[in-house]
């Protein structure tokens, strides 16, 4: 196990429920192991103009409950480029650390890789994104949080669909990735769920919505992914009623999905994945990220987290159409 004197913490891209446990897992298991933490307020872009401040055990007290980061985060177009990470390596040598622990998807992996990569600052990556699109790991910090959160609104939306004999459409996040929709559309009986992943026409759901109504089907409910081909759910609305006269009523989740409170399941998770990140970096691991499959905890490189393409549960969807039709 190698010493470490000082390790910093930031938060990086989208906000996700559960980034304050890992932040207080990582802050607590090092000040455990007497290692001086630091956090990095405002992401890369807080850690370019040094925004570097200590914390204790106290500093992340009372945090575990709540949504978002207490450290902020940003999206750092500056960090992008070499002279932006030579700016954050320099900050990170004035302030004695060459250990960081990066919560955040895959664009803010990139970003610890190339510091990795280019200054040697040790490195270990934390999945947090609500999208659970991040390969090596089979949850991500946040994605159950939202996916709870859609599906309250889903179920709430279901009540005034059947009492106004409607067709909804839901849009959740996902602009690549559809483990939200396909998820919150089974939990929630969606009668068809539209995802990056698969391709669907506007001909098929046509033919879809005629079979509903002659089946004696009085509402229905479409949960569709916000990057799907078809486009965005108003979009996909418009699209139905030029072409089938079809009245869609459309309900956009939006950002609602980013926050609030996390569950037990993402608080558990980043309190085991913060902790693994600090042991991950005692016994000499860099340039990975710590994530949860089957059951154990595992350390992917950072660089595959990227380039492995993490797929959609077939079993799912086959599931998803059977209870559908």
């Amino acid at each position: 196990m190698q010493k470490i004197k000082r390790l910093a913490v930031l938060t990086s891209g989208g906000d996700a429920p559960g980034m304050n446990a890992a932040i207080r897992a990582v802050v607590r298991t090092a000040i455990d192991e007497g290692i001086d933490v630091f956090g990095i307020y405002g992401g890369y872009e807080g850690l370019i103009h040094g925004e570097v401040m200590p914390l204790s055990r106290r500093s992340v007290s009372n945090i575990i409950q709540k949504g978002g980061t207490f450290l902020k985060t940003s999206r750092s177009e500056a960090f992008r480029h070499k002279a932006g990470r030579k700016r954050g390596a320099e900050v990170l040598k004035e302030w004695n650390i060459n250990d960081l622990v990066v919560i955040g998807g895959d664009g803010s992996f990139h970003g610890a890789h190339k510091l990795y990569e280019e200054f040697k600052v040790n490195v270990i990556g934390i999945p947090g994104t609500i999208d659970n699109d991040i390969w090596g790991t089979d949850l991500t910090v946040g994605y159950d949080t939202a996916v709870h959160t859609a599906l309250s609104s889903i179920d709430k939306i279901r009540d005034t669909a059947a009492s106004h004999d409607r067709i909804f459409l839901v849009e959740v996040m996902g602009r690549h990735a559809g483990f939200i929709a396909l998820q919150v559309g089974i939990c929630g009986g969606a009668e068809e769920i539209l995802v990056p992943e698969k391709e669907t026409t506007l001909g098929h759901l046509g033919k879809m919505i005629k079979t509903w109504s002659k089946s004696g089907k009085t509402s229905s409910l479409m949960v569709v992914a916000e990057g799907h081909k078809l486009g965005s759910a108003n979009e996909i609305a418009y699209k139905l009623k030029n072409n089938f006269n079809v009245d869609c009523h459309v309900c956009v989740l939006g950002h609602t999905q980013r926050g609030g409170s996390p569950t037990a399941t993402d608080r558990l998770l980043a309190s085991r994945l913060g902790y693994h990140a600090v042991h991950a970096l005692l016994n000499g691991k860099t340039d990975m990220m710590v994530g949860w499959s089957n059951n154990h905890i595992t350390h992917t490189p950072l660089i595959e987290t990227w380039e492995k393409k993490k797929d959609l549960d077939a079993e799912l969807l086959k599931i998803y159409r059977i209870l559908s039709s």
